[in-house]
């Protein structure tokens, strides 16, 4: 059971004009959005962070950005951030052998070594305490460059934001993350949990 109750898409026009955004990368608006807006200036500053950090600037491609989302979900636990990453890496265009093995992503024949060290870095930044530590960050620079770590590492942060915010809301998972959290996660336990 959710601790705040979302509100109707249509309660701030200016927060509804900005989540259109949402119906590109998930095909909703998600309800973490519907509850940040008891308070508009947080959930508009929310949706224009989520723009920035998953605009593509460099060779970090949006399947890339929402896999390492869903690492970083998965390290902290939160089953609805889950959901919601491989959902928007499967419609951003993630192969569907990435899609099928994304917690195989060490050892998979899938993921390549760049994929993996950005992988790695998702899921050491994102423990508690963080694990980032110069073996992580030499695989990183083999492969990408400042800027790009920079995009990734924006990623990672903002979904430490959504793990705790939704986790912490109990938010309730939309009909379509179910279905992509099943499809893909299922297999390896995923379920609702308490976002129902």
């Amino acid at each position: 059971m959710a601790l705040v109750t979302p509100l109707s898409a249509d309660h701030d026009p200016e927060t509804r004009e900005l989540a259109e955004f949402f119906n590109e990368t998930l095909g909703f608006c998600p309800n973490s959005v519907l509850t940040m807006q008891r308070r508009p200036a947080i959930s508009k500053a929310f949706i224009n962070l989520n723009k920035a950090v998953m605009a593509n600037e460099g060779r970090v491609t949006s399947a890339l950005k929402r896999m390492i989302a869903w690492v970083s979900s998965n390290a902290t636990g939160c089953r609805y951030c889950q959901a919601h990453a491989i959902r928007a890496a499967e419609r951003y265009g993630a192969e569907q052998e990435q899609l099928d093995n994304i917690w195989e992503y060490k050892t998979h024949a899938a993921f390549s070594d760049a994929e993996r060290a950005a992988l790695d870095f998702s899921l050491a930044a994102s423990m508690v305490p963080n694990a980032v530590n110069e073996t992580i960050k030499e695989e990183l620079y083999k492969y990408w460059n400042e800027g790009e770590i920079v995009e990734m590492l924006g990623v990672i942060s903002l979904f430490g934001y959504l793990n705790r915010w939704n986790d912490s809301m109990g938010t309730m998972v939309e009909e379509g993350a179910i279905q992509s959290g099943e499809k893909y996660l299922g297999k390896h336990g995923w379920e609702k949990g308490k976002h129902v």
